[in-house]
């Protein structure tokens, strides 16, 4: 039936409509907290269920296989941890807490249908579904007096008019040279008009332009420690993983398609994600604003990911989709101490996470373990995502690459290790209250604990899940 094709799109436009139809009556409190957990859970289920799916619809722009269905999986998992970690929207105003859980379900509806465009066209209006929801829900931080959300809002959308304008302007590029919008046709000369067109680097750069966006790449990179500054910290959150989770596989596709070989396109990848991984770690050192240094260290991580992307091979594509499904484990660790720290909503520092092993042993291990991850500490997924993808480059003789790759990874060892050091080894002496923690957000804690570790110890499963999706189109 080709309503499997779709059934996680379906079930998730359902839970926009009932939050719709909740934001005319105005339903506030728990029974909007479980009209969002439903949704989503169901969304994660459909998805799992149509998981082995494939086939294509509205004439050939949408495609159902297994890269687009593991995406379909992240987004949907993904949306549900967000929703359960965050559901007293603490940090969001009254008013618009119908709204918020409206406009992020929606955000991840575009960025659903994103990993299965591949037309060009399709891929833009996706993008600008995702897009335009997170513009409206930036300002929706609590606190009467704030200049700081609105800027954020205002940057947002600036920033990504700009990122949609040089990707459409590459797109003609593209359908200039190809003569056509769909990436099945484009894949077939696009090998070749990159040997011999500079023409078509020049395309492509730009075509990607909207993708680095999302993903926090430089040099689409300057919006980011202000978003996460100025933003609630929900929707902080969410635009710190989901988006990237789509940026993510577009970036696959649309990179998978250039070939295996060493193209010039391939040098000004790898100046990018050299220039990503050093600015943003380098940036971070210096933050006292722990939204601000995930920030910068979400800059340094996009550097990475394009490590395995530029080599066009599968075992490099496999490990991106690898490491974004860690980095969301790891982020949504990370902000989930921000979360429960700041029960107002308010920023963090250095300063108030002193001590927190004797606040709650619970959080301090949770952020011990994100940074531990995101710093690529053995035997966690973030060492294990960076092992492969340096791997992929080794095998694609990119030596000098892995080598700066490796000097960022020591430098950003500092700053998480930064953050483990307040929470253990700060605040001895001051007197401190423990955090009343419920129940559940102790046993989501410890999921996110294991899930680091296990997903790092066994990592089998999810790579050949990976490996399988990206196999299908390179």
């Amino acid at each position: 039936m080709q309503v499997m094709l779709i059934l996680p799109e379906l079930v998730l436009i359902l839970t926009v409509l009932v939050l719709f139809a909740a934001s005319l009556k105005k339903i506030k409190g728990a029974g909007l907290s479980a009209i969002a957990l439903t949704g989503s859970l169901l969304t994660l289920v459909a998805a799992v269920v149509g998981g082995s799916a494939s086939g294509s619809l509205f004439v050939g722009a949408y495609q159902v296989d297994g890269l687009s269905q593991l995406i379909k999986i992240l987004l949907g998992g993904g949306l549900f941890l967000i929703f359960y970690m965050c559901r007293g929207l603490s940090g969001i105003e009254d008013e618009v807490q119908n709204e918020f859980y409206l406009f992020l379900a929606l955000s991840t509806l575009g960025l659903m249908m994103m990993s299965s465009a591949v037309e060009l066209l399709t891929i833009l209006v996706c993008l600008e579904i995702s897009s335009y929801a997170l513009y409206v829900v930036i300002s929706f931080r609590k606190g009467k007096g704030r200049r700081t959300e609105v800027e954020a809002g205002i940057k947002y959308v600036l920033f990504g008019a700009a990122a949609t304008g040089i990707s459409l302007f590459g797109i003609s590029y593209i359908f200039g040279l190809s003569h056509s919008t769909y990436l099945v046709d484009i894949k077939t000369q696009l090998p070749q008009l990159l040997q011999h067109q500079p023409m078509a680097v020049i395309g492509m750069a730009l075509l990607l332009c909207s993708f680095f966006y999302k993903l926090a790449m430089f040099p689409m990179h300057a919006w980011t420690p202000d978003i996460y500054q100025g933003a609630s910290n929900e929707t902080t959150t969410f635009i710190a993983t989901l988006p990237k989770v789509g940026a993510a596989a577009l970036l696959v596709r649309l990179i998978g398609m250039s070939g295996a070989g060493v193209t010039q396109f391939t040098w000004v990848l790898l100046v990018l994600a050299v220039l990503s991984m050093t600015y943003g770690n380098l940036a971070a050192l210096v933050q006292n604003d722990i939204k601000r240094l995930l920030a910068y260290s979400s800059i340094a991580h996009a550097g990475y990911m394009m490590i395995g992307l530029l080599t066009g091979s599968r075992l490099g594509m496999a490990a991106v989709i690898y490491y974004i499904a860690g980095y969301v484990l790891m982020n949504l660790a990370c902000f989930l101490v921000i979360y429960y720290i700041a029960p107002r909503g308010e920023n963090i520092t250095f300063d108030d996470l002193k001590g927190l092993y004797r606040r709650s042993p619970v959080l301090a291990f949770t952020l011990a373990a994100g940074a531990f991850g995101m710093a690529g500490i053995p035997p966690t997924v973030g060492f294990t995502g960076k092992f492969v993808i340096f791997t992929a480059a080794l095998e694609k003789g990119f030596y000098g690459l892995v080598v700066i790759a490796m000097v960022n990874a020591a430098v950003s060892a500092f700053y998480y290790l930064k953050l483990a050091r307040a929470v253990y080894c700060q605040g001895e002496d001051a007197e401190l209250d423990r955090l009343q923690l419920g129940f559940g957000v102790k046993i989501f804690g410890v999921f996110l604990i294991a899930a680091i570790v296990l997903v790092g110890i066994m990592p089998q499963g999810l790579l050949q899940m990976a490996n399988n999706a990206v196999s299908a189109f390179l």
